[in-house]
């Protein structure tokens, strides 16, 4: 299967100015629907299938990660192109996906069989006519097998926690349905490995401020057969350790402002009966405690001090992938590719 070709108007002569987007004449995008997989030889088939349908045009790419099942043979016959990564976890499968894959619009889905295929034409329509970076498809179900009680809870939980820290935009943060645009994908670091990508990709969107929707997809059962490689405690852990590591690397100041409260309240307290002794003997008999008190208030304001510098590299830090995001063309402006030399 190919992929999809964008429709270029014939040029005689490179355009000596940056042609109108408005007066442009349209295009199809290149879609690439990309489906990391493990031991998924009882799904894979129906998720290749389905999105074939749903997506005619696009190619649907397979990515195995040392499954020991036949998901590979599986998912050949049933029309994807299959590739492999050999490093373990979602996030190294991802990270491969998105380096290899040229497209204007990325499709990404799980390969279980439990998101809705007939929703990606419209998630890819919503990204492209309004020139979106990330429509994600939040899940809807009514199947508690599907969507069992530990999960929804977590779920709500860490995206509750992403929304105070990075903005409220995104109901489902841990959803495994999105589209993305290529200067989405192309300017994301991909630095996780495991199922804490999601958070990652969640992040991302929110700490650049990107133009990004949301649409309610329906949530589906495994298939029989099939069996889910996320563990709700371990995983979760893991989930709740990236959140925040991504709130001391993307907000230093506030996170370590707040180790510079809770140091310098400990202090205080352990010197209150200390200065209150010295107040009416003149004498410090908890010479121990005095030095402890002193040493948790250096550290709250080495703490501070660290926020103060980290704050200011990481604004040039958003700085530099905020460039790096702008100089790729948003979803539809073929006109500005063409121009750049795409």
């Amino acid at each position: 299967m190919t992929v999809s070709a964008i429709d270029r108007p014939a040029a005689s002569a490179a355009p000596t100015t940056d042609p109108d987007p408005d007066t442009a004449p349209a295009m199809t995008p290149v879609v690439a629907v990309l489906i990391p997989c493990y031991n998924e030889e009882a799904a894979i088939a129906a998720v290749v299938q389905d999105f074939r349908k749903a997506l005619p045009d696009a190619t649907v790419y397979v990515y195995d990660n040392n499954s020991s099942d036949r998901t590979v043979e599986v998912a050949k016959a049933a029309g994807a192109v299959v590739r492999h990564e050999p490093l373990q976890g979602k996030g190294n499968v991802m990270r491969r996906m998105f380096s290899d894959i040229e497209a204007d619009v990325y499709v990404l889905v799980d390969g279980d069989d439990t998101y809705h295929a007939p929703s990606a034409p419209l998630m890819v329509k919503r990204l492209w006519e309004d020139q979106l970076d990330m429509v994600n498809g939040a899940r809807v179900t009514e199947i508690v097998k599907a969507y069992r009680p530990g999960h929804r809870f977590g779920n709500k939980l860490l995206t509750g926690m992403v929304a105070l820290i990075f903005g409220n935009r995104i109901q489902d943060m841990l959803s495994g349905y999105r589209v993305f645009s290529r200067r989405f994908i192309k300017s994301f670091p991909a630095l996780a490995s495991g199922f804490e990508t999601e958070t990652e990709l969640t992040v991302h969107a929110l700490e650049l401020n990107m133009p990004i929707a949301e649409i309610k997809a329906p949530y589906k059962d495994r298939p029989p057969g099939s069996h889910s490689k996320l563990n709700t405690i371990r995983d979760g852990v893991r989930i709740l350790r990236t959140i925040v590591n991504l709130v001391k690397e993307e907000r230093p100041l506030p996170f370590f402002f707040a180790i510079f409260v809770a140091l310098a309240a400990a202090s205080m307290i352990l010197a209150w009966p200390v200065v209150a002794t010295f107040l009416q003997t003149g004498l410090v008999p908890r010479l121990p405690t005095a030095v402890l008190s002193t040493g948790l208030m250096l550290l709250g304001f080495l703490s501070l001090t660290c926020g103060l510098i980290l704050d200011t590299v990481t604004l040039g830090r958003r700085e530099a992938k905020r460039m790096r995001y702008l100089s790729i063309p948003a979803p539809g402006v073929h006109p500005v590719r063409k121009a750049a030399g795409s």
